[in-house]
């Protein structure tokens, strides 16, 4: 049994309530602020343009993003933070954040080296969490408002990727083809790893076009997805339209002692 208590209350929550379509955006936000000195130093440890001399093409942009994928799951610890809107910089000076914070690092650096981004909202059932929260599901939220970035790298295969230009975080190692046939089985919610880290190694598939092998945890998530929200231009715009998945007092008491709680403990 998951609760609805805590989350926002008037708050309507329906399919495509966003546009079918976003343009995306490089341009700095209240939560991508990517022109704080603490995403710049970031930044410099990355170097996104090391390494080849056409710093434009699609292949550079992605392996340059997936080397800021694997500096930011080593450097910025997992936790269970429920703040949103916690802007990136802040995220940096703590050193720890969500899989949501994170995601949007990742999203700040692609905008800072050029890259527009967007968010695809997603409404996933609380009980998708029930393995992390064994002893607590009462107070689980029954709706998890869930920001899933995109990519826009121009010159993109539309022939390897349906969605070109527009490279969903999901696809970034690989297509989910190739990522559901690795070892290991498909993501399970439970342990130290997350959704940010699974997505390096396993198909995070939350359209049900992907089945994983017979052995391990699926790759089809989307049995736990409740409505499509659509795109927005920013994660700030989902969250400003459809609200952070717990209401403000629940955050307020929840966050000092989640935003300290390392992710799988």
């Amino acid at each position: 049994m998951t609760s609805s208590l805590l989350a926002p209350q008037g708050r309507v929550r329906t399919g495509t309530a966003g546009r079918a379509t976003a343009a995306g955006s490089t341009a700095q936000t209240q939560i991508l602020d990517w022109q704080h000195p603490n995403v710049a130093s970031l930044l410099q440890r990355i170097d996104m343009t090391a390494g080849s001399a056409d710093t434009s093409g699609p292949a550079h942009r992605t392996a340059a993003l997936r080397q800021a994928h694997r500096y930011i799951s080593a450097a910025v610890q997992p936790v269970y933070s429920v703040q949103d809107e916690r802007p990136v910089s802040e995220v940096l000076r703590r050193g720890r954040g969500s899989c949501s914070q994170r995601l949007a690092v990742l999203e700040s650096v692609a905008r800072a080296s050029g890259v527009a981004t967007r968010v695809r909202g997603l409404l996933v059932d609380g009980a998708f969490w029930y393995p992390r929260f064994p002893r607590l599901r009462r107070i689980v939220p029954h709706q998890v408002v869930l920001a899933w970035p995109e990519f826009r790298l121009e010159g993109l295969s539309r022939t390897d990727h349906p969605t070109a230009p527009w490279l969903t975080v999901s696809e970034l190692f690989g297509d989910l083809d190739e990522l559901s046939e690795g070892h290991g089985g498909g993501f399970t919610n439970a342990g130290t790893e997350t959704l940010f880290e699974a997505l390096s190694r396993t198909a995070i598939d939350w359209d049900g076009v992907t089945v994983c092998p017979a052995t391990g945890a699926g790759c089809d998530l989307s049995a736990h997805v409740l409505a499509d929200l659509g795109h927005f231009d920013s994660r700030d715009e989902l969250f400003a339209q459809h609200g952070q998945t717990l209401c403000w007092t629940a955050r307020l008491l929840a966050e000092p002692v989640l935003g300290r709680r390392s992710a799988g403990a």
